[in-house]
């Protein structure tokens, strides 16, 4: 029953905590009062739920409780009566629209989102904040993710909370004059929380894998208000032709599997048609953005299930366009890579020796790619010194095994 309860606790908070989050800042104004009220909501739920029992609706409950959390810090802090009673009002108004088998109030998730890509905020802290407050991606995740220490992405995020805070900056979506900009910022942080739920982990259950489907959901959300933006029907298509692999990424045996060993049979279809009919959504607008370009490559590896084979030409092509649109670490080693496929081992390891140290000293692929060309190129010393390099940075087991039976392949025995 304990247990029970605990992971009753546990899922509840995991499941509905960016939703919590964002309709109690709504309110409140402060982000950081936000966490904390729902954190000790949280932390209630996991001490009282063992001995009373699971309530029928654990999402109100939290809500309840950390709304009641936040009432006290007002009357503790004295805020003016005024303001104290109209965020009375509106938390017993939405209250009172509760009950114990359907708790009724906005998802303000979206808002949050352009809150947290406000120019008033340093743009270096767009994405984790919407990462931290509105997928409860923890501090040191979104470090390692952004290749700083936990200690400074503490300090950035607590700055940017307090910015929100002292600066009253609006919890509206914006209007459509200014949406380009913000609008930008929203896609690459639902991207980045796809990245992290999916490939960071290998595509495991549990809470990451919940936070890949939340990234979905959030950009269906996003496109069904703004069905004209041709960059958040890429992102969405991206993000479904990747969805559309996940039972093939592990064997049998739960062996991590690439991309071009996969039983395209294992794909989903129907997932690959709706991400097909965005792809074509986002054409018909006439401009190329990277999130499109980034759908398109993944369509041409998704078209090998109708195939049998991967036109590399088209990827090499596709991977010219996105990185001189967005140069990121990813899209330079991903295009190194292809390139390495085309034209051999030597012109892939130019194009990863042209990228910065500060870039890829600790990004995991780019040393399993190198490694995988030097391999290639017959330089097994460096390529052994680059797989244990990628082995050690990498998050994943599966990923682990599959890197070191590669490192066993070309080492000598006695080795």
């Amino acid at each position: 029953m304990i247990s029970d309860a605990r992971r009753a606790a546990e899922q509840a908070a995991r499941q509905s905590y960016g939703k919590l989050i964002a309709f109690l800042t709504a309110r409140f104004r402060d982000v950081s009062a936000a966490e904390d009220a729902l954190s000790d909501a949280i932390a209630a739920a996991l001490n009282t739920w063992p001995e009373r029992g699971i309530p029928d609706n654990p999402e109100a409950w939290l809500l309840v409780s950390a709304k009641r959390n936040l009432l006290r810090r007002i009357r503790h802090e004295n805020v003016r009566t005024a303001a104290r009673d109209r965020i009375m009002m509106a938390f017993e108004e939405a209250e009172e629209r509760m009950n114990a088998d359907n708790p009724i109030f906005p998802d303000e998730r979206l808002k949050l989102l352009f809150v947290c890509t406000h120019p008033a905020l340093d743009q270096s802290a767009h994405t984790p904040l919407m990462l931290q407050t509105v997928l409860a991606v923890d501090a040191g995740t979104i470090a390692k993710a952004f290749l700083v220490s936990p200690q400074a992405m503490s300090q950035r995020l607590v700055r940017a909370k307090i910015k929100i805070r002292d600066a009253h900056i609006p919890f509206i979506v914006p209007d459509r004059s200014v949406l380009p900009d913000r609008l930008k910022s929203v896609l690459s942080a639902i991207y980045a929380a796809y990245g992290i739920g999916w490939d960071g982990v290998d595509g495991e259950t549990g809470k990451q894998g919940s936070l890949a489907d939340e990234a979905i959901w959030l950009g269906r959300t996003l496109l069904a208000i703004l069905p004209q933006e041709s960059e958040a029907a890429g992102l969405l298509s991206l993000m479904l032709y990747s969805e559309s692999r996940r039972g093939a990424r592990r064997d049998a045996n739960g062996q991590y599997v690439p991309l071009d060993q996969q039983d395209t049979a294992l794909w989903n279809a129907e997932m690959i048609v709706e991400a097909d009919d965005l792809l074509r959504q986002a054409g018909a607008f006439g401009s190329l953005g990277p999130f499109q370009c980034q759908a398109a490559i993944q369509s041409v590896h998704a078209d090998r299930r109708r195939s049998g084979v991967t036109d590399w030409s088209a990827l090499a092509k596709l991977y010219d366009a996105l990185v001189i649109m967005k140069p990121t670490a990813g899209a330079r080693v991903s295009h190194a890579a292809v390139t390495g496929r085309i034209q051999g081992a030597a012109a892939g390891l130019a194009l990863l020796n042209r990228i910065a140290e500060r870039d890829i000293v600790n990004y995991q692929p780019y040393w399993a790619v190198r490694a995988h060309l030097l391999t290639e190129a017959g330089e097994t010393a460096r390529a052994s010194s680059a797989y244990l390099t990628a082995i050690g940075l990498s998050d994943s087991e599966a990923v682990r095994q599959f890197l070191q039976a590669r490192l066993d392949a070309i080492t000598p025995p006695g080795c």
